[in-house]
């Protein structure tokens, strides 16, 4: 298994549910179509046996699905005819030669349409080692017929973007098309103007030589690996080509042309298995997380970071999770504020260029999602005061006692910095959400920062003087209220500044367990379990008895849950990330407890687990108990 064709597996992001109506259709997505005597091991995951297939299309067909023309979408978004119910496009990628022996007398034979996408330096090499391995691919002639059928799509793959280039100082490949690629012999990345000529001059590539051998201009674009970026939408929108094709799961509505969501079909899933990735689109598998130090990866001498690195890939590969929360911040002494990055960056020292390197070896060898925890607001750095958070003492505002050393919310300078810092990270790395971090708090007593004495008085409404915000309950809950309003739009902001380069990232919030089980104590955190859950994709609870002190922590876990099984959407939503060691004892909670809390949540209808630390070094916990009680189905 090579690792870009895992990246391929790996960017199928978590979906939605189906979408009825007639404004809705669903994407499928295959690659090579092989008889089933060469279903034999190494088996190419995304390669489909032949006999697999026609079984899909049998239940197609069986099922009522509506198989239409891309033709048929672009009409309907234009507000012409509207989309069948179950409507399905069908989609293949790379131009494989079965394409034209297995795949089209299948499609003559239901009447079925579809969209093959050509990568145009494959087909125009003579050279073998620039083409895909063991892999006979479509002939121009082939491809005119296609097209003359009336029932093909010709779509562009890209020009010589399906390749990987070198990413980071560790040599790394990873997608020509997003990476900013670095150069090992001058130790420096390409900056934005190099990066964007040469991807700009690919896709223009890539619509001219559909055009120079089988006169057709692409108008659909499908991303190689599935990754792409807004620069992308816009240069290939800028040569014809304003419908993209990504690889993530879910259904799409009309409003989805610019980068259509695909159900890649992998695994060769027999009839039963592909039954239920339709139906299901993946959207209830499961997160299984493990909340990774890249700190205690980190060593002065490479050689020892390489092999310690080496160590967690193969620990998290045999964990059974499927997604880490990686540190992408360097805080050697452990307080939780930023003293440094593990990125390329405008504003921070880099402690070591590490974050690409473990994330990508996380994604292609242990196979897991690869979420980017980052602070919100606790950065060490030499910044103005008046964009720290002040807090309320002895009568004045002063630099908040708070072991986080954050930057104000309420600063639009200290915003845009914090932004940077998110946007740096996406141009430089391949990853697939974002966790933001714990520090993203504010007490009853803050923030009386210059700025936020301005914006709670001139925006909100509310009293300039503090006396006056803290003399009710009322008030001080209607300012918590606000304040923790003012947070969530703040990672708005930190994920679009993030989407600019990694469009299709998820999100998730680290959330207190108090304002959860008490949630009037907002008035104390600016969080709340309600809100995180409208603004992320995942709010992951810090389900820790031993760190509060629990007297009970079986009767703690009980009460949490329950709590969140009240709430909305609260159990498909919330990660309850328990804890294998104990801070105030500093010594690891023995596995047969740990064990029984996993249980114990799962009981309590825990949908997504989660645990921090890990030891990969002391094997804690321990990674065959592990495997037991923290693996889930992977059924296709």
């Amino acid at each position: 298994m090579t690792p870009r064709l895992l990246l391929a597996l790996m960017l199928c992001c978590f979906g939605a549910p189906a979408v009825s109506g007639s404004n809705s259709f669903i994407a499928l997505n295959y690659h090579d179509i092989i008889p089933e005597e060469e279903r034999v091991p190494p088996f190419d995951r995304v390669a489909v046996s032949q006999a697999h297939f026609e079984s899909h299309f049998a239940w197609l067909k069986k099922e009522g699905y509506r198989v239409v023309r891309f033709e048929d979408i672009t009409i309907a978004a234009k507000g012409g005819k509207p989309l069948p119910d179950k409507a399905v496009l069908l989609t293949f990628d790379d131009g494989y030669k079965s394409f034209y022996t297995r795949v089209f007398p299948l499609l003559k034979k239901y009447h079925y349409p579809a969209v093959v996408a050509l990568v145009g330096a494959w087909m125009e090499s003579t050279d073998a080692k620039e083409r895909p391995p063991n892999k006979e691919l479509l002939s121009w002639a082939e491809v005119r017929e296609l097209k003359q059928s009336g029932l093909v799509e010709i779509a562009s793959h890209s020009y010589d973007l399906h390749r990987g280039v070198t990413a980071n100082p560790q040599a790394n490949e990873q997608a020509a098309a997003t990476t900013h690629a670095y150069d090992t012999d001058l130790g420096q990345y390409e900056d934005d103007e190099e990066y964007r000529q040469r991807v700009h001059l690919a896709i223009g590539k890539s619509a001219d030589f559909i055009w120079q051998h089988a006169g057709i201009r692409p108008r659909v674009m499908v991303w190689p690996f599935g990754e792409y970026n807004d620069g992308l939408l816009s240069a290939a929108r800028a040569v014809g080509m304003p419908y993209t094709m990504a690889l993530w799961d879910g259904t799409n509505t009309l409003a989805d042309l610019k980068a259509m969501r695909r159900l890649l079909i992998a695994d060769d899933p027999d009839q039963k298995q592909f039954a239920k990735i339709v139906k299901g689109l993946r959207a209830d598998r499961p997160l299984r997380v493990i909340h990774v130090d890249l700190d205690a990866i980190d060593d002065k001498d490479p050689e020892q970071t390489e092999k310690n690195l080496g160590l967690l890939v193969e620990r998290i590969r045999q964990s059974g999770g499927n997604t880490v929360f990686l540190q992408a911040f360097a805080d050697p002494d452990g307080d939780g504020n930023a003293d440094a990055l593990y990125f390329p960056n405008r504003h921070l020292p880099v402690k070591s260029d590490l974050f690409s390197r473990a994330a990508w070896q996380l994604k292609t060898r242990a196979g897991v999602k690869v979420y980017a925890w980052m602070p919100m607001m606790a950065y060490k750095a030499d910044l103005p005061e008046e964009w720290r958070v002040m807090e309320w003492r002895d009568g004045k505002p002063q630099p908040a006692s708070h072991i986080y050393q954050r930057i104000s919310p309420f600063s639009p300078e200290g915003r845009r910095w914090v932004g940077d810092l998110f946007e740096d990270l996406a141009k430089h790395c391949s990853f697939d959400g974002l966790l933001f971090h714990d520090d993203g708090i504010l007490s009853d007593f803050e923030d009386v920062s210059p700025a936020a004495v301005t914006m709670t008085h001139d925006v909100w409404g509310l009293p300039d003087n503090f006396e006056a915000l803290h003399g009710t309950p009322a008030m001080r809950l209607r300012w918590a209220r606000l304040k923790t309003d003012l947070m969530l739009q703040f990672t708005d902001y930190l994920t679009e500044r993030s989407l600019l380069w990694r469009p299709y990232l998820k999100t998730a919030r680290n959330l207190y367990a108090l304002p959860v089980l008490m949630p009037d104590s907002e008035e104390w955190y600016a969080q709340s379990l309600e809100g995180f859950l409208n603004h992320y994709d995942y709010v992951a609870i810090e389900a820790m008895p031993f760190m509060e002190k629990a007297e009970k922590p079986d009767q703690w876990l009980q009460d949490l849950g329950h709590k969140v099984a009240k709430t909305p959407q609260g159990l498909e939503h919330v990660i309850f990330e328990l804890q294998p060691f104990d801070w105030n004892t500093q010594q690891p909670i023995a596995m047969s407890i740990f064990t029984h809390q996993i249980e114990q949540m799962k009981r309590l209808g825990a949908h997504h687990l989660g645990y921090y630390p890990d030891n990969l070094y002391a094997n804690h916990p321990d990674i065959m108990t592990l495997q037991k009680v923290f693996k889930v189905d992977v059924t296709p």
